[in-house]
């Protein structure tokens, strides 16, 4: 046994934090939850949720109610720290694809105030290679009196390790359990020590390695996905001007034993394939041709929407004489979630109106309850029940599968013209 874990602390509650919370605080932990949200505390500390993911407020109304789990903004002492913040892109003259560690500084400095010696720090934010050296760096700043691995090797006060989520949303709690993990440690001992907790409460295989590695082979896995989202997402345009049905050519070709074609969509979002390649991009800008493509490709499927509405609209309003109503079902970047991050379907809807495409702008999304805010500023669109946007729509877009949309009788568009992005009412 390297390590006796009576208090973890997680840094950062949301789409990978909370969930991550409330499962090691089922194995009868103490979880101490941190974020700089008051919002986001006082809700967890009142057993209650901020994000949609099933089954996700069950565990932890359990966890609260229990006691091992606790929510507050301000660290305190624990055992082992895991860092989930956001990794967003800087703003700035390099294509806004740099990526922003401010939030992975910011938490470790905050950290770095309650560290003692044997404690273990794991960053678990998608982040580019180096940056579990720069988390080190900045703690070993931040205190002094403490030693680093990047200075004292296998010997050093704290064991500082990488150990990146790979998890599904809407099967977050089940992933999270099931899914092997990679753990690279700035040193063996830091991965074996950084093992043990993660050996904890996940069933699949610790896999150790170093922290460069692991850090790269999160990002590896999600521009495999993002190649491959970008070929489908390329044949569906080629298949248009083709006149081809893509999801049949898919299908059709998916029937050869060493063939997997994705489906393609309006775009990719989320926060790690849509961001993940382009840290590669970022780190090796001479060698990654095709990840920076694939990037592309995807990046440019909602301008390429966008053409087909304009088209779609122009014949509505020949077929009407007026100006005709849009629908659009969808705003999250994937099907029965509410994650919006990065979602190429609200970037496509924001466009649809900023553009004064059509007359009225209807809006379907069963998992948000207001409007998103860069939206509210468009007074001619509307969030709707699906119900009233069928009946009142003469043009539908569909951006998200969503099982309520799959539900949808076909027959009952008439003549209305429809754009499925998603290939749901082929």
């Amino acid at each position: 046994m390297f390590h006796s874990f009576q208090t973890v602390s997680i840094i950062g509650l949301g789409y990978i934090g909370l969930p991550t919370a409330a499962v090691i605080a089922s194995q009868k932990i103490n979880v101490i939850g941190v974020d700089v949200n008051k919002d986001v505390v006082d809700t967890i500390n009142l057993g209650k949720i901020h994000i949609v993911e099933p089954d996700l407020d069950v565990r932890v109304h359990t966890a609260v109610d229990e006691g091992y789990l606790r929510a507050t903004i301000i660290p305190e002492p624990s055992d082992a720290f895991l860092i989930a913040v956001p990794t967003p892109f800087k703003s700035g003259a390099r294509g806004d694809h740099e990526p922003d560690l401010r939030y992975i500084e910011a938490a470790s400095k905050s950290i770095a105030k309650v560290l003692k010696k044997g404690d273990l720090v794991v960053l678990e934010s998608t982040s580019p290679v180096g940056a579990t050296e720069q988390m080190a760096l900045w703690l070993a700043y931040a205190r002094p009196d403490l030693t680093f691995p990047q200075t004292h090797g296998e010997d050093s006060d704290i064991r500082v390790a990488y150990c990146p989520e790979r998890v599904l949303p809407g099967h977050v709690l089940a992933e999270l359990v099931n899914n092997d993990r990679v753990i690279g440690g700035m040193t063996p001992k830091c991965s074996k020590v950084a093992a043990y907790l993660y050996k904890i409460f996940v069933r699949g295989e610790c896999i150790i390695t170093n922290a460069r590695t692991a850090e790269m082979c999160k990002l590896t896995e999600n521009s495999f996905r993002d190649v491959n989202i970008a070929f489908a997402n390329e044949l569906s345009m080629i298949c248009e001007e083709l006149n081809i049905d893509v999801w049949e050519l898919i299908s059709l070709a998916n029937r050869h034993p060493r063939v997997n074609i994705l489906n393609p969509g309006p775009g990719v979002g989320g926060h790690c394939i849509a961001v993940d390649p382009w840290f590669i991009v970022d780190s090796a800008p001479d060698s990654s041709d095709l990840i920076r493509t694939a990037r592309n490709v995807n990046d440019g499927k909602p301008e390429w929407v966008l053409a087909q509405v304009a088209k779609a609209v122009e014949l509505a309003q020949s077929r009407h004489g007026r100006e005709v109503v849009i629908a659009c079902l969808g705003l999250t970047f994937k099907a029965d979630i509410d994650d919006l991050r990065e979602s190429p379907s609200l970037e496509i809807v924001e466009q649809i109106a900023a553009r004064s495409m059509g007359g009225k702008l209807l809006v379907v999304e069963p998992y948000v309850n207001s409007m998103p805010p860069r939206l509210v500023k468009y007074s001619h669109l509307e969030l709707v029940d699906l119900e009233y946007a069928l009946s009142e729509a003469e043009v539908i877009l569909l951006l998200v599968d969503h099982a309520l949309f799959k539900s949808i009788d076909r027959s009952s568009f008439g003549d209305k013209i429809l754009i499925d992005t998603r290939g749901v009412w082929r």
